[in-house]
């Protein structure tokens, strides 16, 4: 089992979608940082459900507690650990059908590994809910970023097949203030949110794609031959639940094109070396290049959802149906967009620790 992940910056989630809590602990922040409860709650309200198709109904208030490592609104240098607790739990369709494993959830790979042993409710510590630990942390590494001045973005790029137009940093950024669906294109958004609707009403669900950017990241990020930003990244992409591709600059369109379209040529500007294309996403050779780093996720469709599916009785070793009840997003997409910007600088606060660009005691 493995409940942590970075070197320097290292965090380790706790909790299950029904227990108590969920929360983090984060070792290797440096101290000195100016941090609050409400700066981490601001990134918190992000990945709260809305109020449109695309929401589940369970409705938590999710107030930040920092228990250790912050003093008098600084951080300091002891393991910061951050909760929020589980108020509006219902744990009845679960138990109701505990043997019945969900399609698309890892119910059935759960109960064979931990022996039948696990916190089942709710998908227990795989279900969407655990990704609070993750934004919390979030919110902490896009601070610690933000003293070298490198910026994390996300937004949403497609669901259910419509894809978005393009959106320049300052769109994205407005994007998640102003848009349900944390989409740069309002166009797209509209027939996005009418597709959420009409699977909702049909008992189905949709996925998507988010879209990643990091700026300003300085050039020789990167821990070559195996620990490499890309390596890195995509693995803490695959730690959010529901993720199933990710790709980087070009992504799998590469494979598609001639060395003469995919190369970024280089050139000069404002005294740095850049380069006019960014096919490679930001990294070369798991370095990163100094241009943003841009990273896409696929999400798949809310398994969860009211159409009745074919299973089994783990218990009976019997065919069974199973129609999922409970409160469930049609399309997670918008909530996970937090998420994606989350596990972003949380990789990249560690890698910035461990290339020295960032000082023990932040002043």
């Amino acid at each position: 089992m493995s409940n942590s992940l970075g070197r320097l910056f290292t965090i380790t989630t706790f909790g299950e979608s029904h227990g108590r809590c969920v929360g983090v602990v984060i070792d290797g922040c440096p101290s000195g940082l100016a941090i609050s409860e409400e700066d981490v709650q601001a990134d918190m309200d992000q990945r709260r459900p809305g109020s449109g198709p695309a929401s589940t109904t369970r409705s938590e208030a999710d107030r930040v507690e920092a228990i250790s490592g912050v003093y008098a609104g600084h951080t300091t240098g002891a393991p910061i650990c951050m909760l929020v607790w589980n108020r509006d739990v219902d744990s009845s369709q679960y138990i109701k059908n505990r043997f019945l494993p969900r399609p698309g959830h890892a119910d059935f790979t759960a109960y064979t590994k931990y022996g039948g042993f696990n916190d089942f409710r709710g998908g227990g510590q795989f279900s969407g809910r655990t990704t609070a630990a993750f934004v919390m942390a979030g919110a902490i590494a896009r601070k610690v970023l933000a003293v070298v001045g490198v910026e994390v973005l996300a937004h949403t790029v497609a669901i259910g097949g419509i894809r978005a137009q393009p959106g320049a940093p300052g769109q994205v950024r407005a994007a998640s203030e102003t848009s349900p669906l944390r989409c740069a294109d309002p166009v797209a958004a509209e027939k996005m949110l009418e597709a959420i609707e009409q699977a909702r009403a049909g008992g189905d669900s949709l996925g998507g794609v988010i879209e990643g950017l990091a700026l300003n990241v300085p050039a020789g990020l990167g821990e070559p031959v195996f620990d490499t930003l890309e390596g890195d990244l995509a693995k803490a992409m695959f730690a959010i639940p529901a993720v199933k591709g990710v790709e980087f600059g070009s992504g799998f369109s590469a494979a598609d094109k001639r060395g003469s379209e995919n190369n970024d040529p280089f050139a000069i500007a404002d005294g740095r070396i850049v380069t006019l294309t960014n096919n490679a996403g930001g990294i070369l050779g798991g370095i990163a290049t100094g241009m943003p780093v841009v990273v896409r996720v696929a999400v798949k469709p809310t398994p969860s959802i009211s159409r009745e599916q074919d299973t089994v009785d783990m218990q009976k070793m019997a065919p069974a149906t199973l129609a999922t009840g409970g409160r469930h997003d049609a399309c997670i997409v918008p909530r996970a967009v937090p998420v994606v910007e989350a596990m972003m600088a949380v990789t990249l606060c560690d890698f910035a620790l461990r290339a020295g660009i960032i000082p023990e005691v932040i002043t």
